[in-house]
């Protein structure tokens, strides 16, 4: 779970200067004195009276910016042409593009690539419509779809302004799995309209990765293009965020000797997350888990307005504890936060059963600060990564998409999802399991290839996987 948070950053401010007014000396004076830290000097234009500079500042945030901008406008002499920062100028004109993978050079390229021979190639997949894995675009790319209702922690802001967090999806599919993934923001939040837009472009994709959707919406979303479409559907935000913390689990109960199954697991914020989070724990062999929301523990008996929340009534807290959640957090061996800052307090951890495991998810500002935690928690997680043990997405969804694209997958079932927590939990090698270092590094590059060949494994076994093994091609050959 990605969040918001990052440190310090530096920041391009460019100026026009009057030589007679203002020297460079007192500019360099007025950003110092405001906290700002010169990292380099460019001069972009020189005249006889005037000079316009880019001065390099590093600075603290985008308030700090705002200081240092004040303090140079009040200098006589000075004016702001543009302040930039390096982060918006990596995101200039967008972060991905489309190139060629072959070169047209001469006529013949030209007519293979497009008209005549192309058509060819048109009749062979319109004859046997399979064909279109193997010989367009369809076989290494997917889609990362949003309506732009549900972005990191900003929330609703839009198709226009989630596009930025697409592209940064997409190139991590690239970057990390070698897949090709296109940002798709769509202009409309009515969920028939989704469905039928998806559904509309399907034909291109060979995976559908659904991101930044708002719950309760995305679960009918997911649940209805799983169904209606051929190709894996994936709600990255339920299911990606799922198989991390389970991968994140799987080592830190191996590190406190427990045993997954004996585990009292409370989960607070049963939102798409929770809820796939919870499933994923059920499916892993946990039988005591016990959600808790802003009104409460979910109870079986009790009367929810939310459908989803009446399933987790009936299939969770057995012991039917009631109350909030400092009354049943007590003997719990694992926390996961999935809510807000601060709902996890430094008694709440106290109360908890020996060597507590805390994976306060919540971002930029978890449940509870590592700082606070420390002296009563053995395991602890956050989604920062200025803090051990992040819990990111990315250990994910890149490693799943590269296998189901691979073997062809229909659907992405639970058990390939745990095949994928399990590979997660793997590369963190016994020797090297401690309480700092339970999941591995988002940049550890053996991830993706693990992830990819137990999902490819549990495909084959769940038999959704339409690409046939190497074996049976030879069988079929023989």
């Amino acid at each position: 779970m990605a969040g918001l948070h990052g440190g310090g950053t530096s920041v391009i401010v460019r100026l026009e200067i009057h030589k007679e007014q203002v020297s460079f000396g007192r500019i360099a004076t007025a950003i110092g004195d405001a906290g700002g830290d010169i990292v380099a000097i460019d001069v972009t234009r020189a005249g006889k009276t005037t000079q316009t500079r880019d001065i390099t500042v590093k600075v603290a945030d985008p308030e700090h910016t705002e200081t240092i901008t004040k303090a140079l406008e009040q200098l006589p002499g000075v004016r702001i042409i543009n302040v930039s920062d390096q982060t918006f100028l990596l995101h200039l004109g967008g972060k991905v593009e489309v190139t060629p993978k072959v070169p047209i050079k001469n006529r013949d390229d030209l007519s293979r690539v497009y008209t005549p021979g192309v058509a060819r190639v048109c009749m062979a997949i319109h004859e046997d419509p399979a064909k279109a894995h193997s010989l367009t675009i369809k076989r290494n790319t997917v889609a990362v779809v949003s309506d732009g209702t549900a972005v990191l922690g900003l929330g609703n802001i839009g198709p226009k302004a989630a596009m930025p967090v697409m592209e940064g999806k997409a190139m991590l599919f690239k970057q990390m799995a070698g897949v090709d993934a296109f940002p798709i923001c769509l202009d409309t939040q009515d969920t028939e309209e989704i469905i039928r837009t998806v559904k509309a472009i399907a034909p291109t994709f060979g995976g559908i990765n659904l991101e930044d959707i708002s719950s309760p919406r995305c679960f009918e979303i997911e649940e209805r293009l799983i169904e209606e479409l051929d190709i894996p559907v994936f709600h990255d935000d339920q299911h990606g965020t799922a198989v991390v913390i389970l991968a994140g689990l799987l080592n830190a109960v191996k590190l406190v000797g427990k045993r997954m199954e004996d585990c009292k697991v409370v989960v607070t914020g049963i939102g798409a997350a929770g809820i796939a989070c919870t499933k994923m724990l059920l499916a892993a062999g946990i039988t005591n888990v016990i959600g808790v929301d802003r009104h409460g523990a979910i109870v079986a008996g009790d009367t929810y307005a939310n459908s989803a929340w009446t399933w987790y009534a009936e299939n969770t807290n057995p012991n039917r504890e009631k109350g909030n959640l400092s009354d049943v957090i007590a003997g719990a061996d694992i926390f996961i936060g999935l809510s807000g800052p601060g709902v996890l307090k430094a008694d709440d951890v106290k109360r908890m059963a020996a060597d507590p495991i805390v994976f306060a998810m919540a971002n930029p500002t978890p449940e509870i600060t590592p700082e606070e935690a420390e002296p009563y928690v053995r395991v602890m997680a956050t989604g920062r990564s200025d803090y051990p043990n992040q819990i990111n997405n990315v250990l994910c969804f890149p490693g799943i998409f590269r296998g189901v694209l691979d073997c062809r997958a229909s659907r992405i079932t639970q058990e390939m999802k745990l095949a994928a927590a399990k590979a997660i939990a793997s590369v963190v090698g016994e020797d090297e399991l401690n309480e700092y270092y339970i999941i591995p590094s988002v940049f550890n590059h053996s991830v993706v290839e693990k992830v990819r060949e137990a999902v490819m494994e549990a495909a084959y076994d769940s038999g959704v996987a339409r690409r046939r093994t190497q074996r049976e091609m030879q069988e079929a050959h023989d």
